[in-house]
Order: C-alpha cells, then structure tokens, then sequence
C-alpha cells in the first residue's frame, strides 16, 4: 500500500474516534451526574498532559527512531482506557483514568504528523489531501454517534469508542518505518531555536487559540442540547464544519502557493473571534450557526495546516519530532487546558455568552501576535 494511502488510513481511523470523543464525552460526564466545573475539569484533563507528554514522546521518538512504534503504543492505551472506564468509580477514579490515559496517548498525533511531512519530504502543501481523510473520519463519527445517542443511553459511548480506538490502533500497525536519521544530541540546537522571536511568537499565538477554542470544545454540545437542538443536529452542525475544513485541505496546495503561511495565520484568528462571539450570542439562529460552522474551515482547517508547516519550517531537521510535540504541549496542551478551565468558570459565571466571549477575544490577542510572524518574513 502507498505510504500516502497509509498514512490518510490512520487519519480516518484516528479522526473518526475524535469525532465521536469531542462532541459526546461531555454528554457523557453530563450523564453521569457531573455539574459544568467538574466537566470542564475532566476535560482539562487531556489538555494537562498535552504540556508534557507530547515533549517526552516526541524526545524518545527522535531519540530511538521508533516513531511508528509510540504512535502504536498511544492507540494501545487508548484501547486499555476505554475498555476500563465503565468501571471507574466516582468522579475520581474517572478522572484518575482520563489522566492516565491521556499521558500515555499523547504521543500518537503530533509524532504522526511528524511522520507525514517526513514522507511527503517537506511538501507542506501535499499534506492537506492526506490529512482531509482525517476530517472524513471525524465526520463518520460525529454521525453516527450522534445517531447512536438518540436511539441509545448515553452510557454507551465507552464502548463505541472502544471499537473506534481499536480501528485507530490496528490502522497505527500500517504506519511507514522509514524515519529520519537519528539526533545523537540536538539539545542545544534546538534550544537555541527556541530563543528565536519568530518560533516564540508561533508558540504563544498556538496557545492562544488553543485556549479561544475551549469553549467550543467543552461546551458547544451542551450549549446546543440545552437550547433544544436535537442530537443529530448537534452532530450535523460539527460535520458541516468538518466538510467545510475539508474543503481547505483539498485546495491547501493552490492556498499556500498564493498566500504566506503568517497571512492564512491571521485570516484564522480573526475568523476564530468572529466565529465564537457568533456562537455565544445567536445560537437560537440557526442560520447563524451555519454560518459560524463554517468558519471552521479557516479557524482549524487552514489554521492547524499553516500551524505544522510553519513548525516544519522554522525547527531544524533534526528536532522535527521535538518540534511538533512541542507546539502540541504549548498549544493543544497548556492552551487547551486553559482553555477548558477559563470556559468552565466563564460559564459558570455568565453563561454561554460570556464564556464563547471571552474566547473570541483570546483569538483576537492570538491574531496579535501573528503579526510578528508576517514582520519577520514567515
């Protein structure tokens, strides 16, 4: 099988377990008795590890060389975790669960895409028709679990997303061995990357939208299912944005030939404010809605392309894994966790309003600091 088939094979398989992870898992805490602070804290959970596993496995991987074996082993834990959550007890064995299994899963993504440039030998704009299969299976499972649940108790979702991560993990086993040469020591070298204004201001501006992007990920079912939308509605407003982000990556090599990677960085933040002060303020619309879902398109789809391949860029060749994993720890990880923590408080505290707010003016602040990236050339 081509690499490319194999590599768009573990982002179907991969994606399809998120689709049905991120809209349902907080209807599932829901479920299980839990109030929004506690959520939101479950949640955060994952975000947490992503501010430091993803820079351990990413150093193993350019380490050992063994990229395609972490990505193995992350989908292994998930399989172990989901087939033992129907018997966490309370919500601290739960959580307890949710954080193992999030340190011991979060090398998977980011070490994955660091393989995918690498074979695509640093074709950045040949990585959207492989990685769209990703929002392909994200769209799978949003579907059909939002089909599921309105035929099935919540309950169920443990299962489901057993079977899903054990496609993810049997896909994992396809992965291409061929890795980069090893670094003996890039230690210093990569350090000194680091105290470049162009990379800080890349990490600070992926923290940023990582956080604006909390309340969505948090809250945006729950702010829907208590509006009265149905829960495939809810799963067809999430799938509209992922068809609308799959649309950027069919055309992502026309996208990048014409525009920088700062100028599609900054279309995103500012479509990320513009779409969240929509969501917080017009749902009971959904024409709005519509319209906001679509926004995705540019607030992930071009945003997290862009992302990567200015990651790719800007670390040395021999801090790719590192580099990856990083911004995944700073972004994803720190500023998810953020993100999910600030939501739960803010909607605590005002209400959907007042939480999908303050995440469009993080985006704002996010579109700030691109600026330095398009001042200093990228």
């Amino acid at each position: 099988m081509p690499i490319a088939a194999r590599l768009a094979a573990f982002y179907f398989a991969y994606f399809a377990y998120v689709g049905a992870f991120v809209p349902y898992f907080p209807l599932y805490l829901a479920g299980r008795g839990y109030d929004a602070r506690q959520i939101a804290l479950v949640l955060a959970l994952p975000a947490i590890a992503r501010t430091f596993a993803p820079a351990f496995w990413g150093w193993l991987a350019d380490r050992s060389g063994a990229w395609r074996g972490i990505a193995v082993f992350s989908c292994a834990a998930l399989v172990a975790s989901f087939a033992l959550m129907p018997f966490a007890a309370g919500l601290v064995g739960l959580a307890a669960l949710v954080a193992v299994m999030s340190v011991l899963s979060a090398g998977a993504l980011p070490l994955v895409e660091a393989i995918t440039l690498t074979a695509l030998s640093g074709r950045s704009g040949s990585y959207g028709p492989v990685r769209l299969w990703g929002s392909i299976g994200f769209i799978a499972g949003v579907l059909a679990l939002g089909s599921w649940l309105d035929a099935h108790a919540v309950d169920t979702l443990p299962a489901t997303l057993l079977a899903l991560s054990l496609a993810a993990l049997l896909v994992a086993l396809l992965l291409p061995r061929r890795t980069p040469a090893r670094a003996a020591d890039a230690g210093e070298e990569l350090g000194a990357e680091l105290a470049r204004p162009a990379i800080r201001a890349l990490l600070a501006a992926g923290f940023c939208m990582a956080v604006a992007h909390g309340a969505l990920y948090a809250f945006f079912s729950l702010h829907l299912e208590r509006l009265g939308y149905a829960g495939a509605t809810i799963g067809a407003l999430w799938t509209l944005g992922v068809l609308a982000e799959i649309a950027v990556f069919l055309y992502l090599p026309e996208i990048f030939r014409r525009f920088a990677l700062s100028t599609i960085l900054l279309a995103s933040f500012l479509c990320a404010a513009l779409r969240f002060a929509a969501i917080g303020w017009t749902s009971e619309l959904l024409v709005v809605l519509v319209l906001a879902q679509l926004l995705h398109a540019l607030s992930f789809g071009a945003y997290h392309a862009a992302s990567v391949a200015s990651v790719h860029r800007l670390f040395p060749a021999a801090a790719h894994g590192r580099g990856q994993a990083l911004f995944s720890s700073l972004s994803y990880g720190a500023g998810g966790a953020a993100g999910m923590l600030l939501a739960g408080w803010a909607w605590e505290a005002g209400g959907a309003a007042f939480a999908f707010s303050g995440a469009g003016g993080v985006a704002l602040l996010g579109a700030g600091l691109v600026m330095r990236l398009r001042r200093a050339g990228l």
